[in-house]
């Protein structure tokens, strides 16, 4: 018994930074592992409460199981905290599987109990098998190198005090002191993944190696050191090509993993590894190539990949009927006056206004975004020009000539490409006797 909590004192020590000073809450199952990580705590110092969920997924076994932990705390003199789901009911609403429905419940709450009682982290009893069964399911699912680093000792606000310690060891613990717990009869029908895994993976493997489970975790503790160089190095090529959100596609062929480092960004911003794949053998081309997530959209354009955020809501057109002062249903301000032209007169320089010669301009006005088939004469000009090729020369990507804004005359006439250019058909001349002046505030 000395041995096994001195065990698991050292990996806490080692790899689970939890202090004696602070309330520990234990999600509290009434399965063995959990029972041995109350006790165990308790024993070693630690000041803890526990936390018992009833999903009501296994009938009068779910009560039992509550009733259980009710009378574990109360011979222990712990604190207990109880609550009920009606997980079914939560998982449909959700469109989620009932083990995805049960671990949102759990640890939501988990969160809001650790907060309001101010416990410093939630204890769960996950124990070294765990930890190689996670690596195996993750192995067949393809997750990657971080897959491969199982479960974590201490990872936002989750701590795993006994993953060092074998499945076997907690149970000679409690056998020791004489404690009972409850078995989950669903840990006993080879349905679920992670129980076949348990029940029928596992087994073959340790008839091969009867340390086998001991040998995973080991490696998964390899990879997860590992993964924190590997990530050091991701960091430092991200910093290298992403900026403003841009990323320099000459830089990031550079990198010595440009695809994991394409994917590393790209990830953060909903995109699939589908369609990094994809982004990224399409990376050379000369074309303006686009892509969607569910919250971002990302453009190719002149050797540059820009992230922006999904824009799915459309511009509504705003009609100045009169000078004025508006608002628009975005925000944005817009105002109109119209005042004399007297020998004073100074041309306004500023990118958000301009005076433009009010006779020679119609009401309504209309404040627009950029359609198909726009063109101006931009100012110091006589010709028409089509727009987009004037956005264009002004290097301006797709996404910023979508939201480029225009004021329209009465004529439809494009008087301002707002923030950049007027149009020289409007512009103050010496026969000026009005001018309109135009501000226009994001």
């Amino acid at each position: 018994m000395d041995r096994f909590l001195i065990k698991i004192s050292n990996y806490i020590d080692s790899h689970c930074p939890i202090d004696k000073q602070s309330l520990h809450l234990v999600a509290l199952s009434g399965g063995a592992d959990s029972v041995c990580l109350l006790l165990a705590l308790r024993q070693l110092g630690y000041r803890v409460e526990a936390a018992h969920c009833n999903f009501h997924l296994r009938g009068d076994e779910s009560d039992r199981d509550e009733e259980f932990c009710r009378s574990l705390c109360q011979e222990c003199g712990i604190k207990l905290h109880l609550v009920h789901f009606d997980t079914r009911e939560f998982a449909s609403l959700r469109h989620v599987s009932i083990e995805m429905a049960a671990r949102d419940l759990r640890y939501d709450w988990f969160r809001r109990l650790a907060h309001d009682i101010g416990a410093a982290d939630i204890c769960v009893g996950h124990h070294l098998e765990d930890s190689a069964e996670t690596v195996i399911l993750n192995l067949v699912r393809g997750t990657g190198i971080h897959g491969l680093a199982g479960i974590s000792p201490f990872a936002n606000g989750v701590a795993r005090p006994m993953l060092g310690c074998s499945r076997k060891e907690i149970e000679e613990y409690l056998n020791c002191i004489g404690q009972s717990y409850v078995i989950d009869s669903s840990n006993l029908e080879d349905e679920a993944q992670r129980n076949k895994v348990r029940l029928s993976v596992l087994p073959i493997f340790r008839s091969i190696n009867p340390s086998a489970s001991e040998n995973i975790s080991r490696t998964a503790d390899y990879v997860r050191q590992a993964c924190m160089v590997f990530d050091s190095a991701i960091e430092q090529s991200v910093a290298r090509v992403f900026s403003d959100d841009r990323i320099d596609v000459s830089l990031l062929k550079k990198e010595i993993a440009p695809e994991y480092v394409l994917f590393s960004i790209l990830s953060k911003y909903s995109f699939s590894s589908a369609q990094v794949d994809e982004i990224f053998s399409r990376i050379d081309s000369q074309d303006t190539l686009e892509w969607k997530s569910k919250t971002h959209q990302l453009l190719l354009s002149r050797g540059m990949l820009i992230i922006e955020e999904v824009d799915d809501e459309s511009f509504h057109e705003m009609i100045i009927p009169e000078p004025g002062c508006y608002v628009c249903s975005e925000g944005c301000i817009f105002e109109v006056s119209i005042e004399d032209c007297g020998e004073d007169f100074t041309p306004s320089r500023l990118p958000d206004e301009v005076t433009l010669d009010a006779d020679k301009m119609s009401f309504p006005l209309l404040l627009r975004r950029v359609k198909e088939g726009d063109r101006f004469v931009p100012y110091g000009m006589r010709g028409t020009r089509l727009l987009s090729d004037f956005l264009t020369d002004n290097h301006k990507n797709l996404f910023e000539k979508r939201r480029q804004l225009i004021v329209a005359d009465g004529e439809g006439r494009i008087a301002w490409v707002v923030g950049m250019r007027t149009d020289n058909r409007f512009a103050v001349d010496d026969a000026t006797k009005r001018v309109a002046r135009i501000k226009f505030r994001a």
